[in-house]
């Protein structure tokens, strides 16, 4: 280390306090706007159980670091940069996301052929009949309604289910455990958390060991036919993806839906250039994407080994966090980075992470979205919020923020 590198520990600014909620699904939450006006690289913050962590203020640095093999995944180390107590809770499982090295080279090329480009493009017409199936109920219910509950959360639920093979009529059960781990998780304790996850892995664990004995058309008969049944995979680890597959995808996927949704109707101008124009969407999702960030704080690791950067050491064992709406926002990446502009180039951004660990289900999540957007804007071009947007609220607990409600009109 040279005489001009700082530790978290030592010769560092002071720790903000870890994370800061965010109050409104289209701007960054109160503080970001300070840590990138410090032009630093890296700031310490102390998170809930007064542990240390860096947080990645800029994006070149933040895709640098997403390519550094010194920098885990594994949120066992007792490092990993915990944002609550139900983090903490130890799991029946280790997922893909929490894999590094060879183990995660192998599972991730087991996936890998359900979520090229050209197989999720095979289901467009699936995916437009699901939003317009949601968006007849929706209608035939009448104005007003919560496009969050009648629309945002059904529509990557039904598509998700669909690809795996998990029956829909179940959808109740593990969409309230989804979000009781994902939106929750932040006040949830320990106990708690354990005990929701357990629950889908259990339906999950039950669901596969059917699959396995006769398996359907889905990625889960799939992987069961052709690699459990050859011991390539075992029984635990086709439930641990499964389970991964069916949260990531409907919660994400439907709070980035309905924070979309809020903010068009936010830029009317921007939308108006989207209505005369429909060609522009394809682009337009990247820019949505980059400006609501949902997955604020789901990219997180920690230093395996000692790694230094732009004068900073990150000493081995210390947790780093990149949260996706302020690398997002660098106004050395992004022009007015805090203005939406649907004819952006913004296909660089890190909503999707970058990296070996970057999203799988990253075409999937932009063609239910493309979709789903550009056809609800369609059918309903009179769309518009029900209630002030100062009504709206948001959960953020468990790092992924999200609106609880979208109620509209049209």
């Amino acid at each position: 280390m040279t005489d001009s590198t700082t530790t978290a520990g030592t010769g560092s600014p002071a720790a903000t306090s870890f994370p800061i909620p965010r109050k409104c699904p289209h701007q960054l939450p109160d503080g970001y706007a300070d840590m990138r006006s410090t032009g630093l690289p890296l700031l310490p913050v102390t998170l809930f159980d007064g542990g240390r962590a860096w947080v990645v203020t800029q994006h070149p640095l933040a895709r640098r670091l997403l390519s550094d093999p010194r920098l885990s995944s594994a949120r066992t180390h007792p490092g990993f940069p915990a944002i609550s107590p139900a983090e903490r809770a130890a799991r029946p499982f280790r997922s893909l996301t929490e894999m590094d090295g060879p183990d995660h080279d192998v599972h991730r090329r087991m996936l890998i052929p359900a979520f090229t480009v050209r197989r999720i493009q095979e289901m467009r017409p699936q995916i437009q009949e699901t939003v317009d199936g949601r968006l007849d109920a929706m209608i035939a219910k009448g104005s007003p309604a919560d496009l969050v509950a009648q629309f945002a959360v059904h529509v990557p639920s039904m598509v998700i289910c669909s690809l795996l093979d998990v029956p829909y009529k179940d959808h109740e059960f593990f969409q309230a455990l989804t979000q009781r781990v994902t939106q929750d998780r932040g006040i949830l304790t320990a106990d708690e958390f354990k005990q929701s996850i357990g629950q889908i892995y259990g339906y999950l664990d039950q669901l596969v060991t059917e699959q396995e004995r006769e398996p359907g058309p889905g990625l889960l008969g799939l992987l069961a036919a052709e690699r459990v049944a050859h011991g390539t995979l075992e029984h635990g680890e086709l439930v641990a993806m499964g389970l991964v597959l069916l949260v990531a995808a409907q919660e994400t996927t439907s709070s980035t839906l309905s924070s979309a949704t809020l903010t068009l109707l936010e830029n009317p101008e921007q939308l108006a250039r989207l209505q005369a124009d429909p060609e522009m969407w394809t682009g337009a999702l990247e820019e949505l994407l980059r400006f609501t960030s949902v997955a604020d704080l789901g990219t997180r690791r920690v230093a395996a080994e000692d790694i230094e950067m732009d004068g900073v050491v990150i000493r081995a064992g210390e947790g780093v966090i990149i949260p996706n709406s302020l690398v997002n926002r660098d106004p050395a990446v992004f022009v007015d980075p805090d203005t939406l502009d649907v004819g952006r180039t913004a296909r660089n951004h890190l909503a999707f992470g970058h990296g070996v660990h970057n999203c799988i289900g990253q075409n999937l999540s932009r063609l239910v979205l493309e979709v789903a957007l550009r056809t609800l804007f369609e059918r309903l071009p009179g769309l518009r919020l029900a209630v002030p947007v100062e009504e709206l609220e948001m959960s953020a607990a468990g790092g992924v923020q999200t609106l609880t409600s979208l109620p509209v009109r049209w």
